[in-house]
């Protein structure tokens, strides 16, 4: 990759500047949440939980739920996977979890009773096509008793799905039981790449799970690639881009492979002779951007592109994008339900985490309480940030007069020492600043987080100029 700074205008939504980010590249976080995960504590109980559904009561309007399902099992082991999930070939241990998983069901049914709508449904894993069809039917049956679903034609209800464990017939059974979003798993279609991440994938079979998902309806499509892999390459990027424009998803996200053993077990089975160097990392990415901003899809943010057609590019472009911890979505600001061993719920105010074991989570339910083992209650400033967060990451602008403030404060005063520490970023190009606002330029897109990162206290309070926790994966 040739190291002289050269800026390629690749799609009308995003540059990509290959010296800059070498430049501004750090560890920070995700912005999934604000106040971030790292940041709950055990002390948050039950008790805090009951009180935000107090206030969720108290609400003069009623908005409609988002529920997350957590299926933690799966087939066999990816080494890059960084997610919560046990593996077992053994189904019983999805029988006994099932019992569990309905029990929580009940308790938050009852806890919501009369503020039960739901208009958003993810599954995710784990491996939630890990269940059999009637192991599913019967888990949607107890959520349907406990929630009110909005139509097929007003909900979002999504699963993820891994190719390899599916059949045409299955992705029907799928739509049949309500689904009409679906989110593939592909990460590269090299078969060097697939054997050193322990993921043999052949492209037939993921087209065939999409060709079915098409014929049958579902409403989006989305495939996940990841960038960063042992032994993959610039040269080895270009297929696997082809082959996955040429399916036609309708969504698009490309994650970073941030290799951190130290917390994922898993890693530790990548070579880390076979990771490809930081300017191999950058020439994939802009091979990504380059290719799907010539196929059509626009940036949305962070790792997700779309067709300017699908409802994540549509609703960023009417002011009503929302991140959570699935990611980009459409329902701006919905209350957040999630159910399993690990689910963060996002709920009036706080953020609540479910235990992140099995014997945890299982021992609580056992003792009839809710399987909450840490959180936070959100302050006037923590509610203050998370919504100017969200703001730049699904906009990428902010007008000053639309932040509220406590006591008729002045934007200029309130954030001073932000407004000062974002003058270098907009040398930079990242941004530019007047006294009614600020816009993220092109280029600076690609770096929304090191943004986001000034206007988050706790950092500050860690010391900005500090190392940032090992935790962080870098911001590009």
């Amino acid at each position: 990759m040739n190291a002289s700074r050269t800026v390629i205008p690749l799609t009308p939504s995003v540059e990509f500047d290959a010296a800059l980010i070498r430049k501004l590249n750090q560890m920070g976080p995700r912005y999934t949440s604000y106040p971030t995960a790292d940041r709950f504590s055990r002390d948050f109980a039950v008790a805090d939980y009951g009180q935000a559904v107090a206030r969720l009561r108290a609400r003069p309007e009623q908005a409609p739920l988002s529920l997350y399902v957590h299926i933690p099992f799966c087939e066999s082991l990816c080494y890059y996977c960084a997610c919560n999930k046990i593996i077992t070939q053994d189904r019983s241990k999805a029988v006994a979890y099932l019992d569990y998983l309905k029990r929580e069901i009940a308790m938050q049914g009852q806890l919501l009773a009369g503020v039960n709508q739901v208009e958003q449904l993810h599954f995710g894993g784990g491996t939630p096509t890990y269940l059999s069809d009637e192991q599913m039917d019967d888990l949607l049956a107890c959520l349907r008793s406990w929630f009110d679903f909005a139509p097929d034609t007003l909900g979002e209800y999504s699963v993820e799905v891994d190719p390899r464990t599916v059949t045409p017939e299955r992705i029907r059974t799928l739509r049949r039981q309500g689904f009409n979003r679906i989110s593939l798993g592909v990460q590269d279609f090299d078969a060097e790449v697939q054997r050193a991440v322990n993921r043999i994938q052949p492209e037939a079979q993921t087209v065939e799970v999409i060709e079915a998902a098409r014929g049958c309806g579902f409403r989006s499509i989305s495939v996940d690639l990841i960038y960063g892999l042992p032994k993959q390459s610039p040269a080895t990027m270009v297929p696997t881009l082809e082959k996955v424009i040429a399916a036609n998803p309708d969504r698009v996200a490309i994650y970073n492979y941030a290799h951190m053993p130290h917390l994922f077990k898993s890693q530790r089975l990548i070579e880390a002779a076979d990771l490809p160097s930081p300017d191999a990392k950058l020439e994939m990415l802009r091979l990504c951007i380059e290719r799907l901003g010539a196929a059509g899809y626009v940036y949305i943010g962070m790792d997700h592109f779309a067709k300017p057609e699908d409802d994540l590019a549509v609703s960023q472009r009417d002011g009503r994008l929302h991140r959570n911890f699935q990611g980009y979505s459409t329902h701006a600001e919905a209350d957040m339900v999630a159910l399993g061993v690990s689910g963060i719920s996002a709920l009036a105010g706080c953020y609540s985490q479910n235990d992140k074991t099995l014997a945890g989570y299982y021992a609580m339910l056992d003792e009839g309480r809710l399987p909450v083992a840490r959180g936070i209650t959100l302050n006037a400033d923590d509610l203050l940030r998370r919504d100017l967060i969200g703001r730049l990451m699904c906009d990428f602008e902010l007008a000053f007069a639309d932040v509220w403030l406590p006591d008729e404060a002045r934007f200029a005063d309130y954030f001073a020492a932000e407004l000062k520490a974002l003058e270098p970023l907009a040398a930079d190009g990242l941004l530019s600043m007047d006294a009614d606002g600020l816009r993220v330029s092109l280029k600076g897109r690609l770096l929304i987080r090191n943004i986001c990162m000034v206007f988050d206290r706790y950092l500050e309070q860690a010391g900005r100029d500090g190392p940032a926790p090992r935790r962080y994966s870098k911001t590009i």
